[in-house]
């Protein structure tokens, strides 16, 4: 059996349940040898033993999560939903193991270095916050809710995953506006002044088929109607799973002693509390609510001197109109740049980018054990002239980028393999939506597209480049849950530089790179409309909160939908809109989905450290190599506020992300 790879090996749902329980008894294997030292505690005899369990468990886990989310046989999807909540009751299991707590608190780590006494430190908190230290009654009431939560939550998820609506379109000439490929993918021609289809229309919520339309349909009604089509997505089911999952979780936090989810969900984190949250959130507000208001108002001038009857705006509308704007006012249509963004070309420009940027070299794997075949396997070798280890492989990567029946239909990296150093190099995958090319369909990206692409490869080179600690529980992404979006952000904001872009921004018919005017034109145009993006990351953001800080039986998920949209939307509910059910970050982020915002402040200070290089070239000064080594390569093994020290040498402030947002 290959004990790497659960897909591999037949890839049944048999496979997978021998496949999980070999690491499950691995696990428990190296709990009962740490359990039966005898003699004076040492990191040695006991946290190196907890930490192979850990490791163990953690591949079990997220390989089993990541086949629900990606397999395509539905038979090994149901396997690894069931087998998720296993390897999470085993997990829940061992944190609030009593004896296991009692050994690890009686090392003396004086002596060892900061990245164990942190780690020993992590531990220790992590078992106090789970409820070791309570009565056997308690600790019981503890595990019965961790099953319930990740009950609720795998349901909420797959229901998700599974709930691809379908909208049909009556008349062709509702497609007017999408591009000509776009038409052709879906068998529309143009007959005379009409648009004709060969056969009824029907288009489905994955994203490369919604999010067009959302852009470019002209036909408001047509737009309306995708747009509750894909916000009703996972309803009416999820509406009363979530509320459950609320009144688990508010119970959890009560039997832990805490007021509320928020706050408990926040102790461990950079944040702090949910007091922290909310003055930080309001600190957001208030930076964006001026400049919103007056990006709002441009626009409905705009539209008011276009098309009267088009107001007053609705969400459904946002999008659609906000491209016109930008067309208008910035002479750049966003259908322009989509020749110079086919996926495969999308695909290598990143990998050079970040093989440049990064000093890695990425190899594909065309014999490596993948779960479809459609799934590309890389090995990440290190290509730094000035170490030690150059041309040694420091980690794989799978990318699965495209949508398919039964996969998930969100843009996510996910750890497969955990790192340790010396013994196993870190694989991780990115799972994400594209659309997909074809015969003689280049799959073109939209720029947005691409700006996903580059956040996607950031968490992944996090993963890899942070792979290589001496435990397992500090490799990858392991730092406080609210600084992972801190690389992944941050690595956005390259594709704003023209010269990077240009590499591999080229042309899929002529060659030709996108010009430099085109790309100025396409920055300023992005920019508008930042603040009123933010106050909605913030209308998020709010409502996850919300949701935590509050009596679960108050809870009214609808009303406090709609009281978020107004308070942080100028555009008009649209109603229908219960976005809730498929608000996927509810189940993974819980309460901190603050942490894209908060972390956008650190990711926009990151970046311009690049612009002070003075090389000219932003992947090839010496921060780039700073960066690596203070930001990525530590992992989970610092503090996250020493990461942030350690590069900027000061704290962060709001002042960049002020700027940004009055850039537009």
């Amino acid at each position: 059996m290959d004990t790497l790879h659960l897909w591999n090996g037949g890839g049944t749902a048999d496979t997978a349940k021998q496949w999980t329980e070999t690491h499950l008894a691995a696990s428990r294997e190296k709990v009962a040898e740490l359990l039966a030292v005898e003699g004076a505690r040492t990191v040695e005899n006991t946290l190196a033993l907890y930490d192979k369990a850990q490791w163990h468990l953690r591949m079990a886990g997220s390989q089993t999560g990541v086949m629900f989310m990606v397999h395509p046989a539905a038979a090994v999807r149901d396997a690894a939903q069931e087998l998720s909540q296993t390897v999470s009751a085993a997990g829940v299991e061992l944190s609030l193991n009593q004896a296991v707590y009692r050994a690890l608190e009686a090392i003396d780590a004086s002596a060892e270095d900061e990245a164990t006494r942190y780690y020993l430190e992590r531990t220790l908190l992590g078992y106090r916050l789970a409820g070791v230290d309570r009565d056997e009654a308690t600790r019981e009431k503890v595990r019965a809710l961790s099953e319930r939560m990740t009950e609720l939550s795998m349901s909420f998820s797959r229901t998700v995953q599974d709930d691809v609506r379908k909208i049909s379109v009556d008349d062709p000439n509702q497609l007017r506006g999408l591009p000509a490929d776009y038409l052709a993918r879906h068998g529309i021609h143009e007959n005379g002044a009409e648009l004709k289809a060969d056969a009824p229309v029907v288009l489905t919520t994955d994203p490369p088929e919604m999010s067009p339309v959302m852009s470019y349909a002209i036909a408001p009604e047509l737009r309306r109607k995708m747009y509750l089509a894909y916000t009703d997505r996972g309803y009416p089911a999820n509406k009363q799973v979530l509320l459950d999952l609320l009144a688990a979780r508010e119970e959890m936090a009560e039997v832990l002693g805490f007021r509320s989810w928020a706050d408990i969900a926040t102790v461990d984190q950079m944040m702090g509390s949910a007091a922290n949250m909310r003055k930080f959130l309001g600190e957001v507000e208030e930076a964006a609510r001026a400049t919103a208001e007056s990006e709002f108002v441009e626009l409905e001038a705009f539209v008011r001197a276009r098309d009267p009857k088009a107001l007053p705006l609705t969400l459904s509308d946002a999008r659609f109109w906000e491209e016109q704007f930008r067309r208008a006012n910035y002479d750049f249509d966003s259908q322009s740049v989509r020749p110079y963004f086919p996926y495969e070309q999308v695909e290598a420009g990143i990998l050079a980018t970040a093989g440049k940027l990064f000093r890695v070299r990425f190899e594909r794997v065309s014999n490596a054990p993948v779960w479809d075949a459609a799934v590309k396997a890389f090995d990440v070798l290190d290509d730094d002239n000035s170490s030690a280890h150059k041309g040694e492989t420091v980690g794989r990567i799978y990318l699965d980028m495209h949508p398919r029946e039964g996969k998930s239909k969100w843009f996510s990296e996910c750890s497969l393999v955990g790192g340790v150093l010396g013994a196993q190099v870190p694989e991780a995958s990115l799972v994400c939506n594209f659309p997909q090319p074809k015969d003689n369909d280049p799959g073109l990206l939209q720029y947005s597209d691409v700006v996903t692409y580059f956040h996607e490869f950031g968490h992944l080179m996090h993963e890899v480049l942070g792979g290589r600690q001496r435990w397992a529980g500090q490799s990858g992404i392991a730092t406080e849950g609210d600084f992972v979006e801190v690389p992944s952000q941050m690595l956005e904001e390259f594709f704003e530089d023209a010269d990077l872009l240009r590499t591999f921004a080229k042309h899929y018919e002529t060659g030709e790179p996108i010009p430099y005017e085109t790309v100025t034109r396409m920055t300023k145009a992005s920019a508008h409309g930042r603040a009123l993006s933010t106050l909605t990351q913030v209308m998020y953001a709010t409502y996850s909160m919300e949701t935590h800080d509050r009596r679960a039986a108050e809870v009214d998920l609808d009303r406090l939908l709609r009281e978020g949209y107004d308070r942080f939307s100028r555009y008009e509910f649209v109603d229908g809109n219960r976005m809730y059910a498929a608000f996927t970050h509810l189940v993974g982020y819980t309460s901190n989905y603050y942490t894209y915002l908060y972390d956008k402040v650190m990711a926009l200070e990151f970046f311009a450290e690049f612009a002070k290089d003075g090389k000219g070239d932003v992947l090839a000064g010496d921060t780039a190599m700073r960066y690596r080594r203070q930001v990525l390569e530590p992992g989970g093994s610092k503090p996250a506020r020493e990461l942030v020290q350690a590069f900027l040498g000061r704290e962060v402030s709001m002042e960049a992300l002020r700027g940004w947002i009055q850039k537009g």
